[in-house]
């Protein structure tokens, strides 16, 4: 185990140290400067130490999938908050996860059970569930209450907490030095089972999952000047890692953060007037779940936004015409879909102007793995496999060495991740990727890609959103089913999908059954509920 490369604290103290007034994060009212951010920071690093968490181990004494370090849950929406408690926690040596706001209090327990969280910081409107955890088993020793509802500084809504506000006011800031080796843990959706906390290495997360190369501190402050005109706008939870990805490569890219007003829900009205308002020039967004409800919005209300340059989707890609709508929208604006997952950061990029729409050109070391995951697939082999990657990708799955063995085997004396997605080589070099295996539907012998299917059906101009999925067929085996979102005052017919559908897919992966709806549940973050879909079948 090698400890080169960054400490995500380290680059931000040398950047607040070099750029103290440079703004870091604007958030409705409000800019903090990274001195300021630093200065928060360290009053939670001080809160977080005070209350006895620690770094225990170091990396090198320990396997895979075990951490050295005590963890604390951000239970939060967007805000300067979410950002600072997690520079806090990394200036205390202390490793931070995510915990989705949607989460019932038996979710919540199971996450901070399984991470053995010491501490947890959290937005006063989820107190209920907070309060709720804590009386089933979760035993964090410090909770931080973050005030969202306008009460006093010092109220809080579960027994024991402290306001935060109030506690960074009181705190004795500190800022440890910290090691590459220091982890960033990711909690995986869940939308394949209980949520898993990925450990990577804080060195690894920053060249695997932000692309970002630099080996020192130096390099960062040496390119952080190119980029002090970067305002980025991560529009999706910080929950969610694409989020958390945009905002820390704009940080050590040397740019800011700007995050919307609304924030207990996606409001597209709300992220283009604060686009426009704050001169963002990337904007971040998760596939339709959050593509065509701004196109919309663009349709009826069409705002001017001058400065910015890219829109970058992550988590899924853009269908067709959602990316067509938003060029047109938006001329002159880059379009970017990356392929990434909790469990492999970056794998693939496609490139999408006003002249060329590309397919996904692997990122570093991307590849496609064969089915028993013990060979690499030629480039002029167009074998169904798996996509994967190798180089710094994460230690493994925290708590679980068989899963962690699973995900992460080694091929040709190489480590790889293998997240679940299906990809094969086309033709030009680049890789199509299909989807999670774990919405793959076998009907009739053949094997159907749930997100293929999807993508073709949302070009139907009355279809809002779509989930496929499977239903037992006496004959088939499974039979493809389609649940559709129609927009108000329109229809659409199984005939006319089928008829659409059948222009771009084989006869097998059309749709037999159709079921519509006014909307199609997703996680905050724009991810697909599978299991609803299925539950609205007849």
């Amino acid at each position: 185990m090698t400890s080169a490369g960054l400490n995500l604290a380290a680059a931000f103290d040398a950047l607040a140290d070099a750029s103290p007034d440079h703004p870091c994060v604007v958030f409705r009212e409000r800019t903090l400067s990274r001195s300021v951010v630093r200065d928060r920071a360290a009053a939670v690093a001080g809160l977080l130490l005070d209350a006895g968490l620690r770094c225990s181990r170091e990396r090198g004494a320990l396997d895979r999938w075990e951490r050295g370090q005590s963890t604390v849950g951000l239970f939060l929406y967007n805000g300067n908050e979410y950002l600072e408690a997690m520079l806090g926690a990394y200036a205390a040596r202390v490793a931070p996860f995510n915990i989705n706001w949607r989460s019932t209090a038996e979710e919540l327990t199971y996450l901070l059970v399984d991470a053995r969280a010491e501490a947890l910081v959290y937005h006063r409107s989820l107190a209920g569930v907070v309060r709720d955890a804590l009386g089933a088993g979760a035993s964090p020793r410090l909770l931080l209450e973050v005030d969202d509802d306008g009460a006093l500084p010092t109220a809080v809504g579960v027994p024991g907490a402290l306001a935060y506000e109030a506690a960074l006011a009181g705190a004795v800031p500190q800022w440890l030095a910290g090691t590459p080796d220091d982890l960033y843990v990711l909690y995986t959706g869940g939308t394949t089972g209980r949520p898993k906390g990925t450990l990577w290495r804080q060195a690894d997360f920053v060249a695997g999952a932000l692309g970002i190369r630099h080996q020192s501190v130096a390099e960062v402050l040496a390119g952080a000047g190119n980029g002090a005109k970067l305002r980025a706008l991560p529009s999706p939870p910080l929950i969610h890692g694409a989020a958390q990805w945009n905002a820390w490569s704009a940080w050590l890219g040397g740019g800011t953060v700007v995050i919307q007003s609304v924030v207990h829900h996606f409001d597209p009205v709300d992220v283009l007037d604060t686009a426009a308002r704050h001169a963002v020039t990337s904007m971040q967004i998760v596939g339709d779940a959050f593509g065509r409800p701004l196109l919309d919005a663009l349709d009826h209300r069409p705002v001017a936004l001058p400065a910015l340059r890219f829109v970058t989707s992550g988590g899924t890609a853009l269908s067709p015409d959602v990316r067509a709508g938003l060029q047109a929208a938006l001329p002159g604006v880059t379009i970017l879909d990356i392929m990434g997952s909790s469990e492999s950061g970056r794998l693939a990029v496609a490139t999408h102007t006003a002249t060329r729409s590309g397919g996904f050109v692997p990122s570093g070391a991307s590849t496609v793995v064969s089915d028993d995951r013990t060979r690499l697939v030629p480039r002029d082999d167009e074998h169904v496999g798996w996509l994967a990657t190798t180089g710094p990708i994460p230690l493994g799955y925290l708590n679980d060495p068989d899963k962690t063995a699973a995900t992460f085997p080694e091929i040709d004396g190489a480590r790889y991740t293998v997240p679940g997605d299906r990809a094969r080589w086309r033709p030009d070099g680049t890789m199509e990727v299909l989807g999670r295996d774990a919405s793959v539907i076998n009907t009739g012998g053949e094997k159907v890609f749930a997100e293929e299917v999807e993508a073709v059906l949302k070009v139907h101009p009355a279809v809002v959103d779509a989930l496929v999925v499977g239903r037992p067929h006496p004959v088939l085996g499974n039979e493809v089913c389609a649940v559709v979102a129609v927009r108000p005052g329109q229809t659409v017919s199984l005939e006319e999908l089928r008829a659409l559908a059948g222009e771009h897919l084989s006869r097998y992966k059309l749709p037999r059954l159709l079921v519509t709806t006014d909307a199609v549940p997703r996680s905050p973050a724009g991810k697909p509920d599978y299991g609803w879909a299925r539950s609205q079948l007849p």
